[in-house]
């Protein structure tokens, strides 16, 4: 009876111990929590480099020759000095047109997962240049006067600081966007006139020339818009097509002739606006927060 009572006793003891160890608190933690990848975004920093071709925008460069003293011929004193007619006009199409190339730095604020709107400046060097060759045919009381005029442009470089505001309508990772603002450039613009006439003129002719000049920096405006797009698996790049219009205003040149007989004043305007097309290539330096890290164990 006793053996029998006392198996009895370490039978119960070995339940109850089994019970009291269930209502132990559970030692192991829970999995933690990995949230999905973020989804792709615009937003943040970024800068990269392009190139492209600039082409004429359409313009006419005009200017003209007047004479501001009359004509004489040496050795004939009984004719007195004549009054030239008023002169010619001068010029020509517009076509400026060249290589550029060069870099790009700007910011993207992403307000909801289709609409963007950023800020970029760019930098550019530029072979875009042109040349416009124009004559004309005066008569005078003594003979024939052929005018003309070389006009001769560049653009060695240029920059804008532009807004830019774009969707992605289709998939986060694709941009369509317009882009506006301000544009600066170098600017060189120089023309040669010239007037030959067919009598040796008082002072030695048989023709006179005259030069103009600008060489400077000039402002205006530009606007355009393209598509940039990441590819999945790099988020931290992009590749862009854009296009631009470019527009720096006019350059107004003036000369007056030397060595020659009679004196003439020269003028000339040329627009400075072109098209622009460049292909480009982005890195963004943070382009969504960095995912969690996630304990293993």
């Amino acid at each position: 009876m006793n053996k029998f009572t006392a198996a009895a006793s370490v039978a119960l003891a070995l339940v109850a111990g089994s019970a009291f160890a269930a209502d132990l608190p559970y030692r192991k933690e829970a999995p933690v929590y990995v949230p999905p990848p973020p989804s792709f975004s615009w937003n943040g920093l970024y800068g990269g480099i392009n190139i492209g071709y600039g082409f004429g925008a359409g313009g006419q460069e005009y200017g003209g020759i007047g004479y501001i003293s009359p004509g004489t011929v040496p050795g004939n004193f009984d004719v007195p000095p004549v009054a030239f007619p008023g002169g010619s006009a001068l010029g020509g199409a517009s076509n400026l047109n060249g290589v550029l190339g060069g870099g790009q730095v700007g910011y993207n604020w992403q307000f909801s997962p289709w609409l963007v709107f950023g800020i970029e400046t760019d930098i550019q060097a530029s072979d875009v240049h042109n040349t416009v060759n124009s004559s004309a045919v005066v008569q005078d009381a003594f003979g024939t006067h052929i005018q003309s005029a070389t006009s001769t442009k560049s653009v060695d470089w240029y920059g804008t600081v532009r807004a830019r505001i774009g969707v992605a309508p289709f998939i986060p990772n694709l941009l369509l966007y317009g882009t506006g603002g301000f544009a600066y450039g170098g600017v060189n613009h120089g023309v040669g006139f010239s007037d030959i006439y067919s009598y040796v003129s008082a002072t030695g002719g048989p023709s006179s020339i005259a030069t103009a000049q600008y060489d400077s920096t000039s402002t205006g405006w530009t606007a355009g818009g393209g598509i940039e797009w990441s590819p999945t698996g790099f988020p931290a790049w992009s590749v862009k097509v854009e296009y631009l219009y470019v527009d720096l205003g006019n350059t107004s040149v003036s000369g007056v002739s030397v060595g020659g007989n009679p004196v003439y004043g020269a003028t000339y305007n040329s627009p400075t606006r072109f098209h622009t097309v460049r292909a480009g290539l982005n890195w963004h330096f943070n382009p969504f927060a960095p995912a969690p890290i996630v304990a293993k164990y």
